[in-house]
C-alpha cells in the first residue's frame, strides 16, 4: 500500500504545547503500555505498521516539520518537502509525483491519501487497505472514505452517497453546515469528509499536469512557490464525476481541540500535576518542571510548556486561536533531526537555551556573525570542533566560541549543553553552514 499523510498546519488551537514548528501531531500525550508517551504521528504510524508491515510511507510536509517527523520517527521515513504551504492540491500533486519520479511508483498503482493526526484504532487502517484495493479496481477515479457520523456536527463537510451500500456512487458534497443542517444530511444517509481518499497515481498526475505547467517532480518543486493556493476539493473532487465513497463505521475522532485532546486521553495529568478530590473533568498536561496544583475546578483543560500557561474552559478553548494568533513572541521550544532545544531565559542582549542531542547525532558545522556562544556541557560526553580544532567534553566543561567561528558539537552519549548567546542581534536567520570533513 502506497500511502501519502498529510502533515501540515501550526496547530496552535493547541497552544501553547503547538508552535510553527511543533504542530498538534507532535506532541507526546498518548501513553503507552511501556510507560512512554508518544505523539499523534508516531501512533498513526505505528498502527499503519501494525497493520501492513510493507506498507510505503511518504510523509507530505513542509520544510519547518521536516526535523521533527525525522526526530519521531526516524531519518528512513519518506518525505515530500514543500518549500512553502500551496493547500492540499499542490501538496498532493507534488508527493504523487515524489512517488512516480523519484520513488518508481507506477502509475497503475493505487495511493492512499489521509491526514496525519486522526485519533483511531487498528481497524481503520485495515479500512485504509479496502479503500486502496477499490482504487486498484479502476471501477472510480476517487474512492473516498466517509466516515459514519455519531452526532450532528458543524466541524466537517458533509458526502452523500447514492445509496446505503458499503460502497456506493457519491450523489453530492456538502459545505459545513449548521447544526440543522448536519442532522438533515445524516438523516439523508450523509457521511463525514475526514479527508481519505484513494486513486491510481496515474489519475492525479494527470490532473495535476492539466492544472499545473511542469515537466517533472523537480521541475514542479521548482515552481511551488508560483503555485495557487487551493484545496484537493476544490481543484479535483467536486469537478469529479466518477467518484465512490466506502463507508467506514468505526471510531474516528479528528484531535484539533483541547476539548477533543482531552476526550482521548488516558490519564487525567501529564507531567508534574495534582488535583485535589473537589476536581472534576480537569486535565493538565505540564511541560514545565515545576509542579501544578489544581483545587475545586470544574472542566477545565490547564496546559503549561516554555511557550505560555493555559486555563481554560473546556469548551471556550475551542475559540482560542485569535488570542494565539496576536502573541508576538519567538519559538522557545523545538524538536530537531538531532534532538531538541528548549529557550530558559530572553534578555535585551542575551539568550538562554539548553539543547539535548540524541547520541550519535551532531549540530550542522555552523558560524554566527553577529553573536558570541558558550556552551557549558552538563550531562553526557562528545566532542566539538571549532574552526576545525576537535576536542572531547563532558559534564563540567565550558567552550567559548566567538562570533565568524564555525563550529559544532557531537554526542557520543545523550548530551545536554547549556548555550548562550550574547550580541546585540540575536537572530536565528545569522547561520552560516558548512561542509565538514569528518
Amino acid at each position: 500500500m502506497n500511502l501519502v499523510l498529510l502533515s501540515g498546519g501550526s496547530g496552535k488551537r493547541l497552544w501553547p504545547l503547538s508552535n510553527d514548528i511543533r504542530s498538534k501531531q507532535f506532541i507526546k500525550i498518548f501513553k503507552g503500555e511501556d510507560g512512554e508517551y508518544s505523539s499523534m504521528v508516531q501512533r498513526v504510524y505505528n498502527q499503519i505498521k501494525t497493520v501492513d508491515d510493507a506498507a510505503v510511507i511518504t510523509i507530505a510536509t513542509s520544510k519547518k516539520q521536516v526535523s521533527a517527523i525525522n526526530n519521531q520517527l526516524g531519518e528512513n521515513v519518506g518525505i515530500s518537502i514543500e518549500p512553502c504551504r500551496r493547500d492540499t492540491f499542490p501538496a498532493i500533486a507534488l508527493a504523487t509525483a515524489y512517488l512516480h519520479d523519484i520513488k518508481g511508483v507506477s502509475k497503475e498503482e493505487s495511493v492512499v491519501v489521509c491526514p496525519v493526526d486522526p485519533y483511531v484504532d487498528l481497524d481503520y487502517f485495515e479500512s485504509l487497505k479496502e479503500l486502496d484495493k477499490q482504487a486498484e479496481k479502476g471501477e472510480a477515479n476517487l474512492v473516498l472514505m466517509g466516515i459514519e457520523p455519531t452526532y450532528p456536527s458543524e466541524k466537517y463537510g458533509y458526502i452523500i452517497p447514492e445509496s446505503t451500500d458499503d460502497i456506493s456512487m457519491v450523489k453530492t458534497f456538502e459545505e459545513k453546515p449548521d447544526l440543522k443542517k448536519a442532522g438533515e444530511y445524516i438523516s439523508n444517509g450523509g457521511l463525514w469528509n475526514g479527508g481519505v481518499f484513494a486513486y491510481k497515481l496515474g489519475y492525479v498526475l494527470e490532473k495535476a499536469h492539466e492544472l499545473i505547467d511542469f515537466t517533472d517532480y523537480t521541475d514542479l518543486l521548482a515552481k511551488y512557490s508560483t503555485l495557487t493556493s487551493i484545496s484537493f476539493d476544490y481543484a479535483v473532487v467536486e469537478k469529479e464525476k466518477n467518484i465512490q465513497v466506502m463507508r467506514f463505521k468505526g471510531q474516528w475522532k479528528d484531535i484539533g481541540t483541547w476539548n477533543t485532546l482531552t476526550e482521548s486521553m488516558d490519564e487525567n495529568c501529564v507531567g508534574k500535576a495534582v488535583l485535589n478530590d473537589t476536581c472534576e473533568n480537569v486535565h493538565v498536561v505540564n511541560e514545565l518542571n515545576v509542579p501544578v496544583l489544581c483545587m475545586g475546578l470544574k472542566d477545565v483543560i490547564v496546559s503549561a510548556s516554555p511557550e505560555g500557561i493555559l486555563v481554560s474552559d473546556k469548551e471556550q478553548s475551542s475559540y482560542i486561536k485569535p488570542y494565539v494568533d496576536d502573541f508576538n513572541q519567538q519559538v522557545m521550544f523545538a524538536e530537531k533531526s538531532w534532538g531538541s532545544f528548549c529557550v530558559l531565559d530572553v534578555q535585551e542582549e542575551s539568550l538562554t537555551i539548553i539543547v539535548t542531542l540524541n547520541p550519535g547525532h551532531m549540530m550542522n558545522y555552523h558560524s554566527h556573525e553577529n553573536r558570541n556562544e558558550i556552551w557549558n556541557v552538563i550531562s553526557g560526553e562528545g566532542r566539538v570542533i571549532v574552526d576545525g580544532m576537535e576536542q572531547p567534553v563532558r559534564a563540567g566543561d565550558v567552550v567559548t566560541i566567538q562570533a565568524g567561528c564555525r563550529h559544532t558539537i557531537i554526542a557520543l552519549t545523550e548530551l545536554k549543553v547549556i548555550e548562550v548567546q550574547l550580541g546585540k542581534e540575536i537572530s536565528v536567520y545569522d547561520k552560516h553552514k558548512y561542509k565538514l570533513e569528518i
